[in-house]
């Protein structure tokens, strides 16, 4: 909340480029900071303080990273196909988690739990450096959008972005809230919550687990930008209100088919959730950077 305060004005007053500079390093930097932390045994109290600190980090910049990423691509891509250009931010999202939960998947296998406990763990954290160096470099040999170039030699940027954004937006900063309640119970549900919940109540293996989640992520990957594609014609409401109503009637019946030990009532279960997020995904990216004008549009979409 506080990186969405502090980083979404500032990417509307100084640029989305700079700002999305800035986030990347920190993320990168924080993570793999993790990866070679001294344990307690070794730095005593410095351990947990170190890792709390680096944490806030992460999430610091985490306020400022997906509400530019969306307006980045929102500002770039064609008025006629913004639904499918937009799809693509969670499409790297749902890559990003198949390729963390792929690798730690690899070493588990690889390595056995012994090893994965004695210092495997830190090996997908340090794997971060290289990444964020990369994204860096996509980064700054960007341009900021044509659309707030244009803002900026007009002069027309908003001279207090913060006040602006909340006193004139808020209407709006109030519908996207809500849109942004069901979204986040749906997305944590399906790939922060279940894959624990397999493992924990289920008493699915952990491999078992992963592989199904994975299995369903790829899915998702797979009619994502059809599906923002089909936005492009039909409209974005549609899959919206297809989404909030599917999870107010099915989300019960497909816990239940989970909740039955069958392994096809699991994967019919996950893939009702899954399912259903995907129309939500598939359209954010194009949906919600729309809903403020440039000027103010990183920092309202970010808060």
């Amino acid at each position: 909340a506080f990186g969405s305060l502090f980083f979404g004005p500032l990417g509307d007053r100084i640029g989305r480029k700079k700002v999305l500079s800035t986030t990347i390093i920190m993320m990168s930097a924080s993570t793999f900071v993790i990866g070679v932390l001294p344990g307690y045994g070794t730095i005593g109290i410095a351990a947990p303080l170190t890792l709390l600190a680096v944490r806030l980090i992460q999430g610091f910049s985490t306020g400022g990273e997906y509400g530019g990423a969306a307006t980045m691509i929102a500002e770039y891509a064609p008025t006629d196909r913004r639904g499918f250009y937009g799809a693509f931010l969670e499409l790297g999202t749902l890559s990003g988690y198949v390729l963390g939960a792929g690798l730690v998947l690899g070493m588990h296998v690889g390595l056995g739990e012994e090893q994965m406990n004695a210092w495997g763990w830190r090996i997908p954290f340090l794997v971060a450096l290289p990444l964020g160096l990369v994204g860096l470099y996509l980064r700054t040999r960007i341009a900021d959008p044509p659309e707030f170039e244009r803002l900026e030699q007009a002069g027309a940027k908003a001279k207090a972005p913060l006040r602006e954004t909340i006193l004139r937006n808020w209407p709006m900063m109030f519908k996207l809230i809500c849109i942004v309640f069901l979204l986040n119970i749906a997305d944590y549900t399906l790939l922060t919550f279940m894959p624990s919940y397999l493992i924990d109540f289920l008493h699915l293996a952990d491999v078992s687990s992963q592989l199904t989640t994975i299995g369903v992520e790829l899915a998702m990957i797979a009619v994502i930008l059809p599906l923002g594609a089909l936005s492009d014609r039909i409209g974005r409401k549609p899959l919206l209100i297809s989404a909030a109503v599917g999870y107010l009637v099915l989300s019960w019946p497909a816990f239940a088919a989970i909740q039955t030990d069958s392994v096809l009532g699991v994967a019919a279960g996950y893939a009702v959730v899954g399912g259903l997020l995907v129309l939500m995904l598939a359209v954010v990216g194009s949906t919600f950077p729309a809903m403020f004008p440039t000027k103010v549009r990183y920092g309202a979409f970010a808060i």
